[in-house]
């Protein structure tokens, strides 16, 4: 038996610190799963067919979000009234937005997913160039370091654009050759993640924290920031330690949105936990799984796993899916994921939160009829 291979696009050696990842990403056909086979069915393949399939089935695994749930929904939302309110002539300053959530709730991916379907809207409404003849790119985004100062940030906008300028030149040169990059490419969104990674009370940070406010003012772009604790870093502070104000401004133009991880508190929350579940069982790929594998039989287990958070419970089906194709058991229990490593965080709160369930005190499961019928519905 032979199977055919899928058309999945080679993302695997992409960055989205340039622009030609970030395209590839987000104008790559929508990846296709493997077949679903029976243990027949994988026992009668050939060898070559069997390893192929193997590792279809492993980047498939490894790539099965993002899901589209509650706090994604919402936070595209926000972020579309926002970008979409934003339309204002280049003489007005945009208003900038502020991700702010804990790692392991989504918040890059939520915003990247936003982003790639932004670049796929704007260049189908009005084409891969620009009426001057640029290539047109709605969308940059730069990943800050530790330590980072104005002309690192600015050498790293034009890293993205690819300028040939941007070895060599001024921290002011870089921002003016960054600008031309902008206005040719047509620019609307750009997108600084791990603002954390920013000193603000250094000068270095301090130094950034105003080039943010140049570029909100001299930039036609709206600027997304995510982070971590931003508010209890200095994003929205009114002065430094030297009693001088210097970043109000940041704090009046900038709206701050979040993202939540699951609670079981009610059956509201229990029917969108179990949603997310019954969404990933579509997704997995395993010869043996069968409808409510994680839904009916995993559903308080993955959640004492994960403690909501969804970085933490994709990357347990994710690695728990490695070992059980691996292995040839082709199907998650809680015998095979208690060998699967998971972050820290949520192995350091999963004691606490067991003997919670143990006790009756929390459950995943909706109590009412109404809440069991509605979360038959999948998150899609």
């Amino acid at each position: 038996m032979t199977l055919p291979r899928p058309e999945n696009p080679p993302l695997d050696n992409l960055t989205l610190s340039r622009k030609e990842g970030l395209r590839a990403l987000a104008e790559a056909p929508k990846r296709q799963p493997p077949e679903l086979l029976t243990l027949k069915q994988k026992a009668d393949l050939g060898e070559a067919a069997l390893v192929e399939y193997e590792q279809g089935r492993s980047v498939w695994h490894a790539n099965l979000g993002p899901i589209g749930t509650p706090q994604l929904k919402a936070l595209h939302e926000d972020l579309r009234d926002i970008i979409d309110s934003n339309q204002q002539d280049g003489d007005q300053a945009k208003g900038a937005v502020a991700v702010d959530a804990f790692p392991g709730l989504g918040k890059t991916t939520a915003v990247l997913d936003f982003v790639l379907k932004y670049h796929r809207r704007v260049i189908e409404r009005e084409g891969a160039f620009t009426a001057s003849g640029h290539e047109r790119w709605p969308v940059c985004r730069v990943g800050l370091t530790s330590n980072i100062g104005m002309k690192d940030f600015n050498r790293s906008l034009l890293e993205y654009f690819a300028h040939p300028g941007r070895k060599t030149g001024t921290a002011t040169l870089f921002a003016q050759r960054a600008l031309d990059c902008v206005l040719e490419c047509e620019t609307r969104i750009l997108v600084i993640d791990d603002l954390h990674f920013l000193k603000w009370h250094d000068r270095n940070g301090t130094e950034v924290s105003n080039h943010f406010k140049y570029i909100a003012n001299e930039f036609p772009v709206t600027i997304i920031f995510i982070g971590v604790e931003l508010g209890n870093r200095g994003l929205y502070s009114e002065a430094n330690p030297c009693g001088n104000i210097t970043i109000a401004q940041t704090a009046r133009r900038t709206t701050p949105l979040t993202m939540e991880p699951f609670v079981v508190t009610n059956d509201k929350h229990r029917h969108e936990w179990r949603s997310l579940l019954l969404a990933l069982e579509q997704r997995i790929v395993l010869c043996r799984k069968f409808p409510g594998m994680l839904a009916d039989e995993l559903s308080d287990y993955l959640y004492i796993r994960s403690t909501g958070h969804i970085g933490s419970l994709m990357t347990l089906i994710n690695r728990g899916c490695q070992r059980a194709a691996r292995t040839g058991i082709e199907l998650l229990d809680e015998e095979l994921l208690d060998q699967v490593k998971l972050d820290a965080a949520a192995e350091r709160a999963r004691k606490a939160l067991a003997k919670k369930f143990a006790r009756g005190r929390m459950t995943t499961r909706p109590r009412s009829r109404t809440a069991k019928a509605a979360a038959r519905v999948t998150v899609t």
